[in-house]
């Protein structure tokens, strides 16, 4: 499997101390002059451009909007693009266009986007070893499964978790507590849903930069795409949550997916990386919901025909049926990628039955995108 030790700008033999940060800085104040990046002198994107939707477009959101009522779903805005312009979008159900909504587990792919950027910069691999940069904060006898995670096992959520980390308790580094919880499968063979993972990445970003997740993506990834003052919660240690905590609007989201849609080129500028853009929008491990272990998911009922929770998981990433796939945070939180029809779709919500929520794309938004 492609490694990403792109190499560009540090040595993989610089150590991760401050001589790892003070370059990182320098790599910071220079990645806008690399010919194939935005710099971020540039302009900032415009909003959207806007087309109209067409007859059958309208119909379909109208029925769209109407199950979504008789099925009691609190959404609270959708927008779809369609060959990168907007050809519907409405917030209710107290939505407004100009408030960030919260994204839950959307975060994860914007964390999974800063990993791919610092590994383009040559900061860190995908291979490399989630204890080494965390010296002063593991178990006194690291156990073998331990020492074996690294960056991509917390991109998969396959670092060997049996059930999913927590955040320990009286102050305790999360850093700390997630390196102290059991790794009782081999890293790489079970997958197991993991949001303090995420945060591990967070953790990892800012350790190899100098500067917490948010302010790095901010002149690489937010600025290009025009994204204003994204607010992103942090730890007691002042590390952005990763798995959780951001804060954007809709038409940001709508940004991000025609991003990756795109491979991550915009306006004619490689923002995030090609091939890391590629690996993480494919399934790259098997997986199931979060509420489901890995070895009941046989008798669960749910099926690659029923659910979109079984087609796969990349780098932060669900595959969806269709060959789409999708950034998902609980409450109804969707980016959706439909790469046969050139579209995404966005949602913010207020509910419980996510899988009743994307049902509602398949069944009225797809069939009208030609």
């Amino acid at each position: 499997m492609t490694n990403y030790s792109f190499g560009k700008l540090l040595k993989r033999s610089v150590s991760r101390g401050g001589l790892a940060v003070l370059l990182g800085l320098c790599c910071m104040s220079s990645v806008g002059q690399d010919s194939g990046r935005q710099n971020a002198a540039d302009v900032k994107s415009a909003s959207l451009e806007r087309a109209e939707p067409g007859e059958e477009l309208n119909a379909a959101m109208e029925k769209y909007l109407q199950s979504a009522k008789e099925k009691k779903l609190n959404i609270q805005s959708v927008m779809v693009l369609q060959h990168g312009k907007v050809l519907y979008e409405k917030w209710l159900n107290g939505g407004e266009p100009q408030t960030p909504h919260v994204l839950n587990s959307v975060s994860k792919t914007f964390t999974s986007a800063a990993v791919g950027l610092a590994i383009d910069e040559g900061l860190l691999s995908l291979d490399d070893k989630v204890i080494s940069f965390f010296p002063d904060d593991l178990p006194e006898t690291p156990s073998e499964n331990l020492k074996k995670v690294t960056v991509r096992n917390l991109l998969t959520m396959n670092s060997g978790h049996d059930s999913e980390p927590r955040r320990g308790k009286d102050g305790e580094p999360w850093t700390k507590s997630f390196l102290a919880w059991p790794v009782e499968h081999e890293p790489g063979a079970y997958y197991c849903y993991n949001s303090l993972g995420t945060y591990m990445l967070s953790a990892i970003v800012q350790k190899v930069t100098g500067q917490k997740v948010v302010d790095y993506l901010q002149p690489r990834l937010f600025d290009p795409l025009g994204i204003e003052a994204p607010r992103w919660e942090e730890s007691p240690q002042g590390i952005n949550c990763g798995g959780w905590g951001l804060y954007l609007k809709t038409e940001d989201l709508a940004k991000m997916g025609q991003l990756l849609l795109q491979k991550g080129k915009w306006n004619g500028k490689q923002i995030l990386p090609e091939e890391y853009a590629v690996e993480a929008t494919r399934a790259q491990v098997p997986c199931q919901p979060s509420w489901i272990r890995a070895d009941k998911i046989a008798e669960s009922g749910l099926t690659p025909e029923n659910s979109d929770w079984v087609l796969g998981y990349g780098y932060q990433i669900w595959r969806c049926r269709h060959n789409a796939y999708r950034a998902d945070g609980a409450g109804g939180q969707y980016i959706i990628v439909i790469p046969e029809k050139d579209a995404v779709v966005v949602n913010t919500a207020a509910l419980q039955d996510m899988q009743a929520e994307l049902n509602l794309v398949w069944d009225y938004i797809l069939p009208a995108l030609k």
